[in-house]
């Protein structure tokens, strides 16, 4: 007899958070759990593993955590239901900067700043953050349907991850990879801190190409009348740390230029005219001021004919001594205009014009990142590029579209030295102690790079004792580790290592072996085979991981990349929540449930590189789960009487009508094992709608009305019904799990206790 059950409409509201608690109860998220590993089914047909991208434990869901999420839902439930052992693992990110922002903005409305509350207790403000807020984000991937190892949750700053971060610091270190130097690197002054040239966002800005007359010092007869020597920049201020002036060596209005002095405006200091193969002829004038403390290139021209380094911005944006008396303390925008002024009183501004160009911004604050030389620590990339490199140039690594391999190999082909230390609070603290006493005398002032005897030491813990002076209480590090510096461990940290391959010293780290132990976690689930994210991060995560699971683990920590679509609004902007334009899938979820809202993402996913979002699909999305509700209710009505699935090739006395929809059932199966396969998620979708709602619904349903009054086709049209419905709930279940696992629940009679392990024949 049909449940009362089907005789409403389905409601989302009613079905959703009850099944998922079901779900929570019967733990078979946790791959230890499955029905299938305790031995009640036939032989594991292996292991399938995928690590959820950590997102910051500031955050809340957005459109692409939520498309993101339900990809990687679809393949461990198609997994799990067809019996492999499967593991999802969660975890949030400490997100340093972003947490560290977060914090800071809450004491400002308390007034209070994180220096006056002194480094402990703002740390203790943080902890008290992550503990209340910090896994809101998880308990929203729940309402999506993620079918995560929740027990296996874990978070970048665990002690156990961050021993990790320890023990890789520490390795890199003895393979001498890991120096400490000071270079041109970007500093963010509202951060306080470097960050890496993949955490700048790029800005067009409207702004002025200024044209500054610099005067040529001495007679220069073969200059003629020419006194001056007219550079372009969109920086003036920066002028007052020129070293040189160059030209391009083939730029022929130049040569006789090339070798002389000018007088620097202002300054007053001689600088050289130099000729540099990188000046671009067509850029301004062709003439350019060359400032090795505040531009990257600069910096590189510098070093190649070994110019003085002068330093006029420090770390707050403010201007230093060494760019004047009448400059000192002022703030970049306020000597810029100083600097202007002074210009035109001497007559040396020879014109302004308007100019775009674009200006790097902090990825967190947005504000202003400006080049310095900073004391920072490094990691080497040339050997960790060639791993990353190969594993993708061999086939171990494969991109899905294949289109952003380029994007990745392109990177790691000119890829430089990595800044890994960050001068913020909150993170991985800097396994480096140094001697109280003497430390100052140890740091390393070389901007060629030429590494310095090292006095340091590194160790998991403070050391008792000194080996430098034998006396003092050590100091460790204040700098902490950049958060992706951690997140690259996450495949493999997150499943033991480095425990796993054995135990770690209590007070001096030691390498580890790559050789995981049997019977643990990372034995048996690493590599895993699959990973899903978004494209703005394969340089700043997804090469890092490759890198990092070739080195430590000798294994690339996964087969597969898939990088999903961007979401934009539907007149193709990037959606914003500061600006409106955002779309808060909890919205979506609580209008028209999480099925008919993964529905909607994955239906627009066809392939693309965007997707421009309409909601309309996910109004269609509900509709469709109502349809399938409506089958439900036909099939239960009217379908095999004994209630149990059976196979179709033992079926008897088929119609025309039979054959085809047994066959379109089979071809459909094939498609979507097919798409899914090769993450054509939207193409399974849309085949799977085609066939339910079209093939199934609309045709053979009705056939079945006239078969069923049929005493020799009912029988038959009862047990292809029965049959059809079941394979159309394990079909669309990694899609739509609610539903599908609502219905399963009522069946008269199934298989197994849950349809998300009812395996597929």
């Amino acid at each position: 007899m049909i449940s009362e059950k089907f005789e409403k409409p389905y409601d989302p509201k009613n079905v959703e958070d009850k099944i998922y608690k079901l779900w929570e109860k019967s733990g078979y998220f946790n791959p230890d759990n499955l029905p299938i590993v305790k031995g009640q089914r036939s032989k594991v047909k292996g292991q399938f593993t995928i690590c959820l991208p950590p997102p910051n434990v500031t955050g809340s869901l957005h459109m692409g955590h939520a498309l993101n999420a339900t990809i990687q839902d679809i393949l461990i439930r198609k997994k799990r239901i067809e019996g492999y052992k499967t593991l999802w693992i969660p975890g949030t990110d400490h997100a340093g900067i972003a947490t560290q922002n977060v914090v800071e903005k809450q004491l400002k409305k308390e007034g209070i700043s994180r220096h006056q509350l002194g480094k402990e207790k703002f740390l203790e403000k943080v902890w008290e953050w992550k503990e209340k807020y910090g896994d809101i984000i998880l308990d929203q991937l729940k309402k999506i349907g993620a079918s995560c190892d929740w027990s296996r949750a874990a978070f970048t700053m665990d002690e156990n991850y961050s021993i990790a971060v320890r023990e890789a610091f520490n390795h890199y270190h003895k393979k001498g990879w890991i120096y400490q130097g000071e270079r041109i690197v970007n500093w963010c002054p509202r951060c306080g801190t470097s960050l890496s040239d993949l955490e700048l966002e790029y800005e067009e800005e409207k702004g002025k190409l200024w044209h500054i007359c610099y005067p040529v010092k001495g007679q220069m007869s073969k200059v003629k009348s020419q006194e001056y020597i007219v550079v372009a920049t969109t920086r003036p201020e920066t002028m007052l740390g020129d070293s040189a002036v160059a030209v391009n060596p083939k730029d022929e209005r130049y040569k006789d230029f090339v070798g002389k002095n000018v007088i620097l405006p202002i300054q007053n200091r001689e600088i050289p005219i130099i000729s540099d193969i990188t000046i671009d002829k067509d850029f301004g004038t062709g003439a350019v001021k060359v400032t090795p403390a505040h531009d990257f290139t600069d910096a590189e021209i510098g070093e190649r004919h070994n110019l003085p380094i002068i330093k006029i911005i420090d770390e707050r944006g403010k201007m230093t001594e060494k760019a004047g008396e009448a400059f000192v303390g002022l703030k970049i925008l306020e000597c810029r205009e100083k600097v202007l002024e002074q210009l035109k009183e001497l007559g040396l501004l020879e014109k302004e014009e308007d100019y775009t160009h674009s200006v790097a911004k902090c990825y967190r604050c947005g504000g202003t990142v400006e080049p310095l030389p900073s004391l920072q620590w490094f990691l080497k990339m040339g050997e960790l590029a060639k791993l990353a490199i190969k594993a993708v140039k061999s086939g171990k690594v494969k991109f899905y579209p294949q289109r952003w391999e380029k994007v990745y190999l392109d990177w790691l082909s000119k890829v430089k030295d990595w800044c890994i230390s960050r001068q913020i609070w909150w993170g991985h603290q800097l396994p480096v102690f140094f001697c109280a006493k003497k430390q100052g005398k140890f740091k390393i002032k070389n901007l060629k790079l030429k590494i310095d005897e090292e006095k340091f030491i590194i160790s998991l813990k403070k050391p008792n004792k000194c080996p430098f002076c034998g006396k003092c209480q050590m100091a460790q590090s204040e700098d902490v580790l950049d958060t992706w510096f951690s997140s690259a461990l996450w495949p493999f940290a997150t499943l033991g290592w480095p425990s796993a391959c054995g135990e770690v010293k209590s007070e001096k780290l030691k390498v580890k072996s790559c050789e995981p132990k049997a019977g643990t976690d990372l034995a048996e689930f690493y590599p895993t085979q699959v990973l899903s994210t978004a494209r703005d991060i394969i340089n700043l995560w997804v090469g890092r991981m490759i890198f990092s699971g070739e080195e430590f683990m000798k294994e690339a920590p996964f087969s597969d990349v898939i990088i999903h679509a961007t979401i934009l609004t539907k007149d193709g902007k990037r959606m914003s929540k500061s600006l409106g334009t955002g779309i808060d899938p909890m919205t979506l979820i609580e209008k028209y449930g999480a099925d008919a809202t993964r529905f909607g993402l994955i239906w627009q996913s066809m392939g693309g590189q965007d997707v421009h979002w309409a909601e309309e699909h996910v109004m269609a999305g509900k509709k469709f789960a109502n349809k399938l509700w409506n089958i439900t209710r036909f099939v239960l009505q009217n379908g095999n009487p004994k209630h149990e699935a059976q196979n179709p090739k033992e079926f008897s006395n088929l119609t025309n009508e039979d054959k085809k929809i047994l066959g379109k059932l089979e071809q459909t199966k094939n498609s979507v094992n097919k798409d899914i396969n090769g993450y054509n998620f939207g193409q399974a979708l849309h085949t799977l709608y085609d066939f339910i709602w079209h093939d199934f619904a609309d045709v053979y349903l009705e056939e079945s009305k006239k078969q069923l009054t049929t005493d020799d086709q009912r029988q038959t049209t009862q047990k292809i019904l029965y049959h059809s419905l079941l394979e159309i709930l394990k079909m669309l279940h990694p899609f739509m799990p609610f539903v599908t696992e609502e219905i399963y629940q009522n069946l008269p009679k199934k298989d197994a206790k849950f349809l998300m392990v009812d395996k597929v024949d």
